[in-house]
C-alpha cells in the first residue's frame, strides 16, 4: 500500500510538472492542429463504385457429356481468371477503355498510372459460392463507375473468351497433328509396301524365318516317316504274295476285303449299310430297296472289272497267272508304290525349300528385323493417328456443347453505379487524430522540458534530490500577484484549448452534415 501511495505521489508530481509547462502544450497544439485541420479539409473527396457478380458453373451437359467429350473444371477456370484479371495487360486495357490514359502526357506517366491502378482496383471473393466483389475509388464518381464497369466486362468476356480461344487453339493443334501423322502414316505405308515388294521372293509367306524352317523340317521328317511306313507295307505285301501261292481260293476270298482296296470299296460298304437299313423298314419290292440293290450290283461289277483289268495288264507283261488273292495284293501294292513316288516328290521339294532357306540364313533374319521395325513404326503411327482422330471427335463434341450451352453463366447481383456521396476520406477520424496529435505532442514536449528543467513543488522532492535536512518553508511575499498570474495562464490555456476544440467541433459537424467547408470558404 505504501508503494502504491509513493507511485501515486510521483505520478502527481509528473502531472504538476507538465501543468507548469503547459505553455508548450499551447504552442504545439496551435502549430499542429490548424495545419492538420486545413490539410484534412483540403483533401479531395473520393468516390467508390462497387459491383458484385455471381458465376454459375453448374451445367447439365457436364453430367451428360462425362466420358464423351473433353471437359475442363469451370471452377478452376474462374479462379484462375480472377487471379489474372489484374495483370498488366488487362489493367492497361481497363485504363484505355475508361479514358484514364487521357490524363497522362508521357509513356512514363502511363506506366505509373497502370501500376497505381492495378493496386487500387479491388477484386475479392465473397466466399465459396463464386461471388466476386469489384470496387474502385477515385475523386471522380463517373470515372470510378467506368473503371469498375470495364473491369466487370473484362472479367465476364475474358472467362468466356478464354474458353473459346482454348477450344479453338486445341482444335487447330489437333488438326495440325492429324495432318502431320497422316502424312507420316502414308510414308510408313509406302515404305512397308516397297519393302514387301522388294523382298517378296525372300521373306516367308507366313511366320518368321526360323518358324518356317522349323515347320519345313518337321514336314520333311513326317514325309520321310510316311515313306518308310509305306515301303514297309509294300515289303509286307510282297511277302504275302509269296505265301498266297499255297493258300486255297476259299481263304483268298475270306481275306479279300482286308487286303485289297479299290476305289469302289467305300461306296459299296455305304450302300450295303443303306440297303440293310431299307430292308428293315420296307419289303424287297419297295422302289428304294430295288434301286439301291441295282446300284450295289453295278458297283460290284465295276469293281470286278477293275480287278480283271489289272490282272490282264499283269498277264500282258509276261507274268504268270495269279489267283484272286494275289491279284488283290498286287493292286494294293501298286497303289502303295504310287503313294511312295508321290511322297518322294514331296520329300525332294521339301529338301529344296529347306536348302533354299538355309542358304539365306545370314540374309533373312536381317530382312525380318527390318520388316519388324517397319511394321512397328507403322503400328505406332496408326495407333497415334487413330487416337488423334478420337480426340478430334471429342473436341468437336465439346465445341458443339459449348455453343449450345455455356458452361459459365454470369449473373450481375449489383451493377456499378455512380456514387452520389463521397466514400472518403474519413475526415472525422483524421480530424480526431490531428487533435490528439496536437495535444499529445504538446503534453509530450512539456513532459520532456519538465524532466530536463524540473520545478520543485513540494519540500519532499528536495529530500530525494539532496541529503540536506529541511528545517522549514518560506512562502512568497507577493502571493496574490502569483495567484493572479497563474489564473491568467490557466485562462489563456483554457481559451486556447477551447478554441482548438471549437474548430474541431465545427469541422466535425460540417463533415456530418456533408458541408464542403473548403468550398464555402473559397467561394
Amino acid at each position: 500500500m505504501h508503494d502504491f501511495q509513493q507511485t501515486l505521489v510521483q505520478l502527481l508530481d509528473l502531472v504538476k510538472g507538465i501543468w507548469i509547462k503547459k505553455r508548450y502544450v499551447i504552442i504545439v497544439s496551435w502549430l499542429v492542429c490548424p495545419i492538420g485541420f486545413v490539410a484534412v479539409a483540403t483533401l479531395p473527396d473520393e468516390y467508390t463504385s462497387k459491383a458484385q457478380v455471381y458465376v454459375d458453373t453448374r451445367s447439365v451437359l457436364q453430367h451428360l457429356l462425362q466420358g464423351l467429350a473433353i471437359q475442363s473444371n469451370p471452377d478452376s477456370e474462374v479462379r484462375m481468371m480472377a487471379r489474372t484479371l489484374l495483370s498488366r495487360s488487362n489493367v492497361e486495357k481497363i485504363a484505355r477503355e475508361s479514358d484514364l490514359d487521357l490524363t497522362t502526357n508521357s509513356e512514363r506517366e502511363f506506366e505509373d498510372l497502370v501500376t497505381r491502378l492495378a493496386s487500387e482496383i479491388q477484386l475479392r471473393s465473397a466466399g465459396r459460392d463464386n461471388i466476386y466483389d469489384i470496387s474502385y475509388e477515385h475523386p471522380n464518381a463517373v470515372t470510378a463507375q467506368r473503371v469498375v464497369q470495364e473491369t466487370l466486362d473484362l472479367f465476364v468476356e475474358g472467362s468466356l473468351g478464354n474458353n473459346r480461344r482454348d477450344t479453338d487453339t486445341a482444335g487447330r493443334f489437333l488438326e495440325e497433328q492429324i495432318a502431320e501423322y497422316e502424312s507420316r502414316l502414308s510414308e510408313a505405308e509406302q515404305r512397308l509396301a516397297n519393302f514387301k515388294r522388294q523382298y517378296n521372293n525372300i521373306l516367308p509367306m507366313s511366320g518368321s524365318y526360323y518358324s518356317s524352317l522349323q515347320e519345313l523340317t518337321a514336314d520333311l521328317d513326317n514325309t520321310q516317316l510316311q515313306i518308310r511306313q509305306t515301303t514297309q507295307q509294300v515289303e509286307s505285301l510282297k511277302s504275302q504274295i509269296k505265301k498266297s501261292t499255297t493258300v486255297r481260293n476259299s481263304s483268298v476270298s475270306n481275306q479279300e476285303d482286308t487286303i485289297l482296296k479299290t476305289r469302289y470299296d467305300d461306296r459299296i460298304q455305304t450302300l450295303e449299310e443303306q440297303l440293310d437299313s431299307l430292308r428293315l423298314r420296307f419289303t424287297t419290292k419297295h422302289p428304294d430297296v430295288i434301286e439301291t440293290q441295282q446300284l450295289l450290283e453295278s458297283l460290284e461289277e465295276s469293281r470286278q472289272k477293275e480287278i480283271e483289268s489289272f490282272i490282264a495288264s499283269m498277264e500282258s507283261d509276261g507274268q504268270a497267272p495269279m489267283n484272286e488273292l494275289t491279284q488283290e495284293i498286287k493292286l494294293e501294292m501298286s497303289r502303295l508304290q504310287s503313294e511312295i513316288a508321290s511322297l518322294e516328290v514331296k520329300e525332294t521339294d521339301l529338301q529344296r525349300k529347306i536348302a533354299e532357306l538355309e542358304s539365306k540364313v545370314d540374309l533373312i533374319p536381317q530382312i525380318e528385323a527390318e520388316s519388324t521395325a517397319l511394321n512397328r513404326d507403322y503400328e505406332i503411327m496408326k495407333k497415334k493417328y487413330e487416337e488423334l482422330l478420337a480426340r478430334r471427335e471429342s473436341a468437336d463434341l465439346s465445341r458443339r456443347a459449348e455453343v449450345s450451352a455455356e458452361e459459365l453463366q454470369f449473373r450481375i447481383i449489383e451493377p456499378p453505379l455512380v456514387a452520389n456521396k463521397p466514400s472518403g476520406p474519413n475526415r472525422i477520424i483524421l480530424y480526431t487524430l490531428t487533435l490528439f496529435l496536437g495535444f499529445g505532442g504538446g503534453i509530450g514536449l512539456a513532459f520532456i522540458v519538465s524532466q530536463l528543467n524540473p520545478v520543485l513543488v513540494r519540500p519532499k522532492q528536495l529530500n530525494r534530490l539532496s541529503d540536506f535536512p529541511i528545517w522549514g518553508t518560506v512562502s512568497h511575499l507577493d502571493v496574490d500577484k502569483i495567484r493572479r498570474k497563474n489564473k491568467l495562464r490557466v485562462f489563456i490555456f483554457v481559451i486556447s484549448s477551447g478554441a482548438i476544440c471549437l474548430i474541431f467541433g465545427v469541422l466535425v459537424a460540417a463533415e456530418i452534415m456533408n458541408i464542403n467547408v473548403v468550398g464555402r470558404l473559397t467561394s
